[in-house]
């Protein structure tokens, strides 16, 4: 396969080349490409495997449900190729599809793995099904796809973090933003792409971000949410195949006038693009979750279970809810009569309404049956949103349960098991593998979790199976 070639030393291009400044996505590129696993700290290397192995669990719990399967249908719907499409047993499909229903599965159901602090990234989904689809269709080893996440992450929330999230402001769902980047990055390194081609594809990538925030205010058509990581991941794919024939974007891309942070965001810093590459890890930062809501509810809803189970009152016990807690939250998270689940995955009232009447460790909680279930609704319209100050961080906030006898119970909700500072334990994240990955059975499921954890043993990215419904 082609590639650009490189100027002739001393020749005018060359001396061009040299004189121009290095640009933030040529800085990324550069650090990717030189990137090898026996740099990474090993603690790194472990939250990286911790990830992959959550986000293929993901992708197993979502790839059955109805927006999934339509996704994957239209992936089939292009021909056959070399690339599986998780937990699935229809025929293989190109790389770029693959990404794509991939892409969309492990979104599929508000599980996904993402940063803290929030920069509108999610790494397991922007990353893993490129990963995986590269893979197969190269045959590179489970190696090469550890170091690519990692790279890719790297990027990603780089990126992320120099937007200041600022890109959800201006109505854009920033994830279908950002995720491409490191779709790009990842797949790159997988095609073995070297910095320059790496860079071209970067500057391809920043063309094709896309997502919007409609879907949470709409009466219908949430499911495209979905949509935003699985079209990410098809472009990273995209971006990379061409800059490997020589296909290559502005490197101006990033950090340039009409750039991605000049474009998409009101408040970026664009320093913070390359500011520790290389010493400061950013895939430390990595955030898993435990419930199947927006990041923005995890913190109080894991509050609310804790002081149901240490005051022991009932769900018919509580008057009202009162939470203290960020803009953010007021503004995009305030959904009072979800018109679908994903809206109801995305409204913080309805999560804890939900909260009090079902366990929400069990994805199964959040079904169609709980946006008809009038208590859920009734407590929903009983749970008061209130500007909180002096919170720890974004998703942080103050709860307080109002009982109908008269008692106030309360308790910060400050951070949530998952987050770096609360990690899940060994045993938690193969108990949460294990669940969402109940369709495959326990010895299949046991036996992918165990692949994943030692991935750069793995002669490939390891087969998902098709599950059993």
């Amino acid at each position: 396969m082609s590639r650009r070639a490189a100027p002739k030393a001393n020749s005018p291009a060359a001396r061009s080349a040299q004189a121009r400044p290095v640009t933030a996505a040529r800085g990324l590129a550069q650090f990717a490409a030189g990137l090898r696993l026996a740099d990474v700290p090993d603690d790194v290397l472990r939250r990286a495997r911790a990830c992959i192995a959550d986000t293929v669990g993901c992708a197993v719990y979502g790839s059955h449900l109805p927006w999934s399967r339509q996704v994957a249908a239209v992936a089939r719907a292009y021909g056959g190729g070399p690339c599986d499409i998780f937990g699935s047993a229809g025929a293989s499909v190109p790389a770029p599809f693959a990404a794509l229903a991939n892409g969309a599965a492990v979104h599929a159901f508000e599980q996904d793995s993402l940063r803290f602090p929030g920069a509108g990234v999610h790494p397991g989904a922007a990353l893993v099904p490129v990963i995986a689809a590269a893979c197969q269709e190269t045959g590179a080893d489970g190696a090469a796809a550890l170091r690519a996440f990692v790279a890719g992450c790297e990027v990603l929330f780089r990126i992320g973090a120099a937007t200041h999230h600022s890109s959800e402001k201006l109505g854009f769902h920033a994830p279908g933003l950002t995720g491409v980047y490191g779709g790009a990055i990842a797949a790159g390194l997988i095609y073995g792409l070297d910095a320059d081609a790496l860079t071209g594809a970067l500057g391809s990538a920043g063309s094709m971000s896309a997502g919007l925030l409609a879907f949470s205010k709409a009466q219908g058509g949430a499911e495209v949410k979905r949509l935003h990581m699985g079209r990410a991941c098809e472009s990273g794919i995209l971006a990379a195949r061409l800059a490997q024939q020589g296909f290559f974007g502005p490197d101006t891309i990033l950090d340039g006038r009409f750039g991605f942070l000049e474009a998409y965001c009101r408040d970026p810093e664009p320093a913070l693009l390359t500011a520790g590459l290389g010493k400061q890890w950013e895939t430390r930062r990595i955030c898993l979750k435990r419930y199947a809501c927006h990041v923005t509810a995890q913190a109080p809803l894991q509050a609310l279970r804790a002081l149901m189970a240490d005051h022991t009152f009932s769900a018919d016990e509580v008057a009202a809810i009162e939470l203290e807690c960020s803009p953010k939250v007021i503004s995009h998270h305030d959904i009072r009569a979800p018109a679908d689940i994903m809206q109801a995955q995305y409204s913080v009232p309805f999560c804890l309404a939900l909260g009090l009447y079902r366990d929400p460790l069990l994805p199964a909680s959040f079904d169609d049956s709980a946006l008809r279930d009038s208590r859920i609704l009734d407590a929903c319209i009983r749970v008061q949103l209130k500007p909180g100050a002096g919170l720890a961080t974004p998703w942080s906030a103050r709860l307080a349960v109002v009982l109908r006898d008269g008692r106030r119970l309360q308790a910060d909700a400050r951070t949530f098991r998952g987050m770096p500072d609360d990690d899940l334990s060994a045993a938690d994240e193969l108990e949460r593998f294990n669940t969402l990955c109940a369709a495959l059975g326990p010895q299949a499921s046991g036996a992918l979790h165990s692949q994943l954890m030692r991935l750069e043993a793995q002669p490939g990215f390891p087969v998902v199976p098709p599950t059993l419904q």
